[in-house]
């Protein structure tokens, strides 16, 4: 097992995979670790589907691939690279993810995040599931998997939810579609501390950083 840091360090979004099946045993692991998490109160509430079946990723791909097309594509067109980043590696990642909205599909697991939030899911709701969402993407990383957090479908949750077949109080959180990566993992691209990071009053520099 490698460095829990270094691994943080080393976990990029992998958006190009392989579509090689993976072992159910690594799956499970996965979701093992995602179930360590933290959740309010220790409710527990969260469930997750893990789907192989082709017609039911390519159901909820036509909405995803909607997202794109109507909001994801024309942002990426429109906004300036983020910290840490040049614009040749952004255009590459926009590149990635277009590439993940044509293969989406093709990922042969993946894993979605869901709670039991009844009919009216509030706003801190997230807090209950993206821990073990961010543990599963870190398991996967661990394990030699690729994988991305992915929560665009919520932009048409509840025909994807539909289309999953989630029952009456139960809302998809997010997506990791999973496999064998095409690439490499290497460092992430973030912004130094000194320029994120505030002490005591917000714009006081962390003096630490």
């Amino acid at each position: 097992m490698p460095d829990l840091f270094e691994t943080m360090e080393n976990c990029r979004a992998m958006r190009r995979l392989k579509p090689d099946p993976v072992p159910d045993d690594l799956v499970a692991k996965i979701l093992q670790a995602g179930t360590c998490a933290p959740s309010g109160g220790n409710a527990q509430k969260w469930r997750f589907l893990v789907v192989k079946d082709r017609k039911v990723k390519e159901a909820a791909t036509v909405w995803y691939k909607k997202a794109y097309d109507e909001v994801i594509g024309p942002r990426y067109s429109s906004i300036a690279p983020p910290p840490g980043v040049s614009p040749e590696k952004f255009k590459r990642q926009h590149d990635a993810v277009e590439y993940l909205t044509d293969h989406f599909a093709d990922a042969p697991v993946w894993i979605v995040a869901c709670l039991e939030d009844g009919a009216n899911p509030g706003p801190g709701a997230g807090a209950s599931i993206y821990p073990a969402v961010q543990n599963m993407v870190l398991a996967c990383r661990a394990v030699g998997l690729g994988t991305t957090l992915t929560n665009r479908h919520m932009i048409h949750q509840k025909e994807v939810d539909r289309a999953l077949g989630l029952p009456e109080g139960v809302h998809s959180y997010a997506i990791l579609p999973i496999g064998y990566p095409m690439g490499k993992f290497g460092p992430v691209k973030r912004a130094p501390l000194g320029e994120v990071v505030f002490q005591d009053r917000w714009g006081e520099p962390y003096r630490a950083a």
